[in-house]
Formats: C-alpha cells, structure tokens, sequence
C-alpha cells in the first residue's frame, strides 16, 4: 500500500486548548465524499467530549479548502439499481448532520480558508461559528451552473447573509472574492496568505481564555434564539441568563469586576 493511500482524511493537531482540524484529500480538492464527512464527524464527536479541548480551527491541506461533494464519488452510484437515488439521500442526510453537529457543538468552531469553497464547502465555512479566510480565497454557490442547484448549501447561506446576497450567489453561481465575502457578511476577517494561521489561531487562543461553560452556554442560546420570534427570543435569553447567572464562572467574574482582580475561572 502506498503512503499515499494510508494518509488520514483529517489532520489532528492539539496546541493547548486548540485543536486543528484539517480536511486532507487536496488531490480532490478536499471533496467532501461520505469517508470524509465520516471523519470529520468522528473528530467533531470526540472533541466534543473532550473538556481539554476549549476550540475548534477547522483547516484544509493543499490550494483549495473545499470545492464541495464529491461529484465524481455520487456519479458512480447512478448505475445503481435506483439510478443512485439511495445513495444521494444518504449523503445529503450525512451532510446535513455534519453541519448540524457543527453549529449544536460545545466549541466555538472557526473556519480557516485559504483556497476556494463552494458548493459544499461553501455551506461548510456559513455553518461554523466564525471565519478568516486568505484574501486569495473566493467563495460560490455554483450548483446552478450544473443543474444541481445548491439547496442545502442555502440553508447554511441564508442563514449567515441577507436574502438578496444569498440569492444572488445561488442564482449566479458566480465566484466571489474574499473581500466581498467579507462586505456579506460570509466570514469575519480577511488577512494576508502569509498571515492566515498566525491570524486565525490568535483568534482561537483569545476565544480559548474566555470561560468555557459560558462560551456553551452562549453558542447554544445564539442559534436557538435566532429561529424564535423577537417576544419568544427574549423569554428565551432571560431563562438562560438567570441560569448564567446562578453558574460558578458568573460568580467568579463578577465578583472579580467587582473586587477589581483577575478572574480565576473554575475547571
């Protein structure tokens, strides 16, 4: 067996409370095929309990982050009995719980981009928390170019840019650069190439020092108030910030704003 073959499909490196993900089939473009969700999955699943672990960097090997499903992987399944329709419900149902696992994490997850993201990919990068990408990253919805509009990339899309941006990139199928995924709204920072790592894991690290039961409790309040009505939003987030309220972090931080020190946050 080549060394090629036995590579891993996901990178694992772990810098404190840091740990970086990173997509590893460059010779595909870092394609998301069912072996690679697979993995990603099983990474997500494990740190999720693993209370060392304060944040995620979600990274990818080689030019390109993701350019999406593995288009060639979902070709080969239309000889099948079912012109593949089987398997296409299968891998739609396994991405939708990748990106769903995704943004229901206990960690704060940031995407780091450094190539293209589209289709997939695309939807990969709307679905975690945060995003720095290069500025030589550029960023679609191409599906309608193929006949293959992106409908479960919009779910994630629609749900990080205003409507018209979103439809404009799903109707399109149009490249965007980094800049203008920026002026959207689609990600958080741009930076130079050379400067992508160091930017995005002193983002992590900065993130990695505030409290980690109030960063769950935080992420988990955001994505489910957004969905409610603005009256139910607020019933909501006052529940959550009396609990917040009753936590060790929250004693501990306000008692040490109060008595002017440095908080010591509880394990």
């Amino acid at each position: 067996m080549s060394a090629l073959a036995i590579q891993p499909l996901i990178l694992t490196a772990k810098t404190g409370p840091v740990l970086r993900l990173t997509l590893n089939r460059a010779a595909s473009r870092n394609a998301l095929s069912q072996s690679l969700m697979t993995a990603l999955q099983q990474a997500l699943d494990a740190a999720a309990g693993d209370n060392s672990v304060r944040v995620i960097v979600l990274a990818a090997d080689g030019p390109a982050f993701s350019a999406g499903h593995d288009l060639k992987e979902m070709t080969g399944h239309r000889s099948d009995a079912d012109k593949g329709k089987a398997f296409f419900a299968a891998l739609f149902t396994q991405c939708s719980r990748l990106m769903q696992t995704i943004v229901r994490h206990p960690r704060p997850v940031i995407a780091q981009i450094q190539g293209i993201a589209t289709a997939a990919g695309c939807q990969l990068v709307a679905s975690c928390d945060l995003a720095v990408a290069s500025s030589t990253a550029r960023f679609a919805t191409p599906g309608v170019n193929i006949g293959l509009f992106c409908s479960t990339p919009m779910v994630a899309l629609s749900r990080n840019v205003s409507r018209k941006h979103a439809m404009e990139m799903l109707l399109t199928g149009e490249m965007i650069s980094a800049d203008d995924a920026h002026r959207i709204g689609l990600i958080n920072r741009v930076v130079a190439p050379e400067a992508l790592e160091a930017e995005t894991t002193k983002l992590a690290e900065l993130i990695a020092t505030k409290p980690h039961g109030t960063l769950k409790i935080g992420k988990e309040a955001f994505y489910r108030q957004v969905e409610m009505s603005l009256s139910d939003a607020y019933d909501y987030a006052s529940q959550v910030m009396t609990q917040n309220m009753l936590a060790a972090e929250a004693a501990e931080g306000i008692g040490a704003f109060v008595e002017k020190r440095e908080p010591k946050w509880p394990e």
